[in-house]
């Protein structure tokens, strides 16, 4: 059996839906798939079977998680659609859907990027970068959508993946956060660690962490409840956006890792914006722009995307849509 997951809920947890508190309290396991695995009679509440994703958490009640175990395979080739928005002999540039993994791990052995990739390229791909993860530049969390660049070529992952660690790279996210930034431009610097009260997330930490730097601006906001930015990556940290944005107290919208409880600056949405916000089930963030020189020719290369249909739908509850 794989190992249970278990989380005792306190008061601060009462109420809420059971689905997103247990993925906020497992950071690694997504609010689809704890869902998933409530309906499949893998989950418990004081050792009672849970049946209901939406019942309210309750005080003191020990919940706990069985996923099934992992099955330990090699890739392979998987016909999953993606959209393509460049290809050639060297690389690929995708605009990777929210909730598509992007190689394989324990829990997610199959239906990634990386079995798409293969499947998409043959065998020209398998032994490019490893065979776990072939062809892999960068990677995106597995629920932000956006823009990624993938090497079909031993010359173009080296080149990328040097221009990566150079940040000779043009990335820019879209990122829906909670409250309004102050000042509304500016740059969020903090080492980035594993935190030291839940080593599932990261946190600024004082010692032992990674250099980090998130230049922001505000492109518009609904009062001071909502926020939506542009953030630039100085630097290439796991989870970046999303815990330089929490460290200054405006946690992106959806994002159940590192908000860990309702924000105080939903109250001033009206009701239905509201409920539009909190209920968004994925960190609302999109990697809207990509530019990098093209490893073989040097050509400058830009990409840019609208955000997915389910955050465009939310921008439009909140009535913050581009005029």
């Amino acid at each position: 059996m794989s190992d249970e997951l278990r989380v005792h809920a306190t008061e601060c947890d009462a109420g809420e839906r059971v689905d997103r508190f247990l993925a906020r309290s497992f950071e690694a396991v997504s609010r689809s798939r704890i869902k998933a695995l409530i309906e499949e009679g893998r989950a418990r509440r004081d050792g009672g079977l849970l049946t209901d994703p939406s019942e309210a958490t309750r005080a003191g009640a020990l919940y706990t998680l069985q996923p099934p175990e992992p099955v330990a395979a090699q890739p392979g080739p998987e016909a999953i659609a993606f959209p393509i928005l460049f290809e050639d002999g060297d690389l690929i540039v995708l605009d990777k859907p929210a909730g598509l993994v992007v190689h394989p791990a324990p829990g997610n052995e199959t239906g990634t990027l990386v079995n798409a990739l293969l499947g998409h390229c043959g065998d020209s791909l398998p032994g490019i970068g490893g065979e776990r993860r072939p062809g892999i530049v960068h990677r995106l969390d597995k629920d932000t959508s956006g823009i990624m660049v993938v090497a079909k070529t031993e010359m173009a992952l080296a080149n990328l993946s040097a221009a990566f660690a150079a940040r000779d790279i043009d990335r820019a996210y879209l990122a829906v956060c909670w409250g309004l930034p102050n000042p509304p431009n500016g740059s969020i610097e903090g080492a980035i660690g594993r935190d030291p009260r839940d080593r599932k997330r990261m946190a600024v930490v004082g010692r032992g962490g990674k250099y980090a730097l998130t230049h922001y601006r505000t492109l518009r906001h609904r009062d001071a409840a909502v926020t939506v930015l542009e953030c630039r990556l100085a630097t290439g940290r796991t989870h970046q956006i999303r815990v330089h944005l929490a460290s200054r107290g405006h946690a992106l919208v959806g994002d159940t890792a590192y908000l860990r409880r309702i924000p105080a600056a939903s109250r001033i949405l009206p009701d239905e914006m509201r409920v539009a916000a909190l209920d968004f089930p994925r960190q609302a963030l999109h990697a809207a722009r990509l530019g990098f020189a093209h490893p073989r020719t040097g050509e400058a290369l830009r990409f840019e995307t609208k955000p997915p249909a389910d955050l465009r739908a939310l921008l439009t509850a909140l009535k913050m849509t581009e005029s």
